[in-house]
């Protein structure tokens, strides 16, 4: 029988049940208490025991790893494997054995904040609490407001500390590696390593390297798992996170947001009045499911309220209508996004997590409709400025800024002009949406993907109806052109074809929870005017920078051999090839020569006394890559800001 405690069942990922979340450190000693040669054989035992029959029974995993051997997890009351005596093998070699590792190294990473109130944890991705994020903060309290007060982050930031230099080369160095090596190279060995390097760094307290570090281990496993839902991009945007993190706080750097924050330090707000305004659900790709609510302010500031905990794609569908444990308030997710709280003695995160301590108490409030209040202020500016505000703050002067600001909705009114392929095709109307589209080209995306959600669907059935006008919540996609990840939809105020929804929606519809059916979109009649066209110059597209993504790319895809291989070899990248005056041609001098600058370091070899060939210094090469993919980054941020720009009329362009 399935204990109560694990909300986990067969349901939740076809025919087998998900093994739990592991804590890094048991992650690492386990390898590190391996021979040699069961080192040799153990990514080998992972992919077998990700395919071995699971049965949980009494709040314990049983894993058959073969003939006299079964390894038990007994996750602790958070879910989470956080001690090596919570994972036993019935072999003769345990707990030093291949089938206890195998079993851990088969288990997601988990999040750094899943172990306990001790535990620290930092989100550096913006849209954090979207599938495949760290599990956003579940905890059941948090901290009485003396403490919540001194421990509030000086705003200068200290120097770190000799044993946080120390603990950030460490990293460094295991992160260098993984590149040097590539992904097909960095099993579970290496990223043994990278965790082991990792939990130094907690303890230490560099939260953000940390984090950081967990992200490259789970796009590694995503990458060498070929999961569906892995993106090259993802993991190359994080290893250069990790390296750039490291590498300034091992020079000693004091620049803000180096070290990163704790998610539970939760501060005193005193009286506050929230207004519901959409909910979003949760499946993470650390063994974590739920939903976040969304909520606004009076003075127009974002909170969230989360529900998330171990589970799967049935946790998170069931979360949508879970009771709010916040204050003894009597309203699930579900009437809490249309509704609001007047909450006394609150307690809000620095990223605007609200908390459930003892000491608050919350009162239920009528909703808002999106046409008033400050939910209404999101949409009575455009969409343009909206978004330009989002992606001002620098992400390498100051992440935490970045990320605070990329992961709050923005709003706007739009036409639907078409489809490609799962994409909503759309225009910005002016505030008031009452006159013709003169915005950019935007792209509507699903923010989540998963099958038991609704977003896929509900785009869809928006995108087959050209000419709809639709007022849209989203997030915007910071590496792609004009692209926004749609989290809710309603009807625009005024003339025109617009959404129908049923009253006990409150003018909105939650895309991951809420399925649109044809009744709710109104038939074309051929009166109105037919919409923009689909089309629009694309910046990020049409530059050649891919020639320069391509080759940083690589280098983690193959990593240093491929590149020098590959380059020898005649390919058109970005070192002294076509690639590279393509490049120049365009005026991109500096990706031309920092990708030259990249092939060049990925072939050299170091040679000793004797002249014999020796491993060339990984972290030369480190370096060259990771000024090559900073740059990269940030010109097609640029890119990306241009592409939100609205366009002005050649007439008037002329007469300036």
């Amino acid at each position: 029988m399935t204990s109560s405690r694990t909300p986990r069942t067969t349901a939740d990922q076809g025919d087998r049940v998900p093994l739990p979340p592991v804590a890094p450190e048991v992650v690492a000693a386990a390898v590190e208490g391996l021979t040699s040669r069961l080192r040799k054989k153990l990514d080998a035992a992972i992919e077998r025991c990700a395919a071995a029959p699971v049965a949980v029974e009494d709040g314990a995993w049983r894993i058959d790893c073969g003939a006299d051997a079964e390894v038990t997890l007994h996750p602790g009351a958070s879910g989470t494997v956080v001690a090596a005596e919570q994972a036993r093998c019935t072999c003769l070699l345990a707990p030093r054995c291949l089938h206890r590792a195998a079993v851990l190294g088969a288990c997601p990473v988990a999040d750094p904040g899943a172990g306990g109130p001790d535990r620290r944890s930092a989100d550096p991705r913006p849209g954090g609490a979207g599938e495949g994020a760290g599990a956003p903060d579940a905890g059941p309290g948090t901290p009485d407001a003396s403490t919540a007060r001194d421990r509030v982050r000086p705003s200068a930031a200290p120097a770190p500390t000799s044993a946080q230099r120390s603990a950030a080369a460490g990293l460094w160095a295991a992160a260098a590696a993984v590149l040097e090596a590539g992904t097909p190279a960095a099993g579970a060995v290496p990223q043994a390593e990278l965790l082991r390097a990792a939990h130094t760094a907690r303890l230490a307290g560099l939260v953000r390297a940390e984090a950081a570090a967990l992200r490259v281990v789970r796009g590694l496993r995503a990458a060498r798992a070929r999961h569906d839902g892995h993106r090259l991009a993802d993991l190359v945007s994080a290893l250069c996170d990790l390296l750039r993190t490291t590498d300034l706080l091992a020079s000693g750097s004091p620049a803000p947001g180096l070290v990163g924050t704790v998610r539970r330090d939760y501060r005193p707000e005193g009286g506050l009045r929230v207004h519901g305004v959409l909910r979003e659900p949760v499946i993470s790709a650390t063994g974590y499911a739920g939903v976040v609510t969304h909520l606004v302010g009076e003075d127009g500031r974002w909170y969230t309220l989360a529900d998330v905990k171990p589970g799967g794609p049935s946790r998170a569908r069931g979360a949508g209508t879970a009771a709010v444990a916040l204050g003894g308030g009597a309203l699930d997710h579900g009437a809490l996004a249309r509704g609001g709280l007047l909450i006394a003695g609150a307690t809000v995160s620095p990223d605007g997590r609200l908390g459930s301590g003892r000491g608050v108490r919350a009162t239920p409030l009528p909703g808002l409709p999106w046409s008033s209040g400050p939910v209404g202020a999101l949409f009575a500016r455009p969409l343009a400025e909206a978004v330009a505000q989002r992606l001002s703050p620098d992400p390498w002067d100051d992440p935490e800024a970045a990320e605070r600001a990329a992961r709050e909705p923005v709003g706007g009114d739009m036409v639907v002009v078409g489809a490609r392929g799962d994409q909503v095709l759309a225009r910005a109307l002016p505030p008031g949406g009452t006159d013709r589209p003169d915005g950019p080209l935007i792209r509507l995306v699903a923010a989540g993907s998963h099958p038991d959600l609704a977003h896929t669907a509900n785009l869809r059935r928006l995108a087959a109806r050209p000419g709809l006008r639709i007022r849209v919540l989203g997030r915007v996609d910071t590496t792609r052109t004009a692209t926004l990840h749609a989290l809710a939809v309603g009807p625009v105020p005024g003339t025109g074809p617009t959404l129908r929804l049923p009253p006990e929606w409150s003018g909105r519809a939650d895309l991951g929870y809420d399925r649109l059916q044809g009744s709710h979109v109104p038939p074309a009649d051929g009166s109105e005017p037919p919409p923009a066209e689909a089309t629009g110059p694309d910046p990020l597209a049409d530059a050649p920078l891919w020639q320069a993504r391509r080759l940083v790319e690589l280098a983690v895809a193959g990593g240093r051999r491929t590149v020098a291989e590959q380059l020898r070899g005649g390919g058109r990248g970005a070192g002294g090839t076509p690639g590279s005056a393509r490049l120049r041609r365009a005026g991109f001098h500096t990706a031309a020569e920092l990708g030259a600058a990249l092939a060049e370091e990925a072939g050299r070899r170091g040679r000793d006394t004797f002249g014999r060939s020796t491993d060339a210094d990984p972290d030369r090469y480190a370096r060259a890559w990771l000024a090559a993919a900073l740059h990269l980054a940030a010109t097609e941020r640029a890119l990306v800001r241009a592409t939100w720009e609205v366009p002005r009329p050649p007439v008037a362009a002329a007469a300036r």
